[in-house]
């Protein structure tokens, strides 16, 4: 009877929880990546702003 009542409507609210929960990760993926690249400064030779916009493009085109 459970299954009748939550009716067709019922994963609305599992995709919008799924959708916030993507929404957190990229934005701490995204903190993570700066404060890791604010805190080594001495390491552009390996992670310059240049992969970092490509990452989030890339990012952004796979969502």
């Amino acid at each position: 009877m459970i299954e009748q009542q939550k009716g067709p409507n019922s994963d609305q609210g599992l995709k919008t929880r799924r959708r916030r929960a993507g929404i957190a990760a990229f934005l701490v993926g995204l903190v993570a990546t700066l404060a890791f690249c604010a805190f080594l400064p001495g390491l552009p030779h390996v992670i310059d702003w240049g992969a970092i916009l490509v990452s989030l493009a890339v990012g952004g085109l796979a969502r």
